[in-house]
């Protein structure tokens, strides 16, 4: 099934709407809590090549994934800050739950169950907060995240969801 490219003209240029498809799926799977495997499915519905809507959408998530891996002194520091002034007490309960499964699974179970149980970014917080390198954490979840969003697509091919015709 060769999806055709559908172009509109916008002063004048050629725009390719698959390509703004994919961008979009590209900067919400950047998104936290938007993980790709949400926005696989999403891709796809809307009649965007399956393949590379897994590519964008895990390539968007990846930077975040890295970002908060490297960055995970400063984000947990905020993120406590950001609870002390609501006059709550230590870590939010979805970190803990994090922690917990990180405790039972370590960095490839949490990897496997991030995506679906606390989001990406998060999981590679709490893996380097735990210890693992951030360049680790990061490459396990981005690798697991790609194994979820091809699952995904594999299985929305087989069974031939499609909302728009891209023919």
């Amino acid at each position: 099934m060769a999806a055709q490219n559908h172009h509109r003209t916008v002063s004048g240029e050629s725009v390719n709407l698959e390509q703004l498809g994919l961008f979009g799926v590209f900067l919400t799977g950047a998104i936290p809590w938007f993980e790709a495997i949400g926005v696989v499915p999403l891709g796809i519905l809307v009649g965007l090549n399956p393949a590379l809507t897994v590519v964008f959408a895990v390539t968007g998530n990846a930077i975040t994934i890295f970002l908060f891996a490297y960055a995970s002194g400063a984000i947990r520091t905020r993120l406590l800050a950001r609870r002390q002034a609501k006059n709550k007490e230590g870590e939010s309960p979805r970190l803990i739950k994090a922690q917990q499964s990180f405790d039972r699974w370590g960095i490839y179970g949490l990897a496997l169950l991030g995506p679906l149980v606390i989001g990406t970014q998060f999981a590679a917080l709490v893996a380097v907060a735990a210890g693992v390198k951030p360049l680790k954490s990061s490459l396990v979840i981005t690798a697991a995240t790609f194994l979820w969003a091809s699952v995904i697509a594999l299985v929305f091919g087989i069974l031939g969801f499609e909302v728009f015709d891209r023919g």
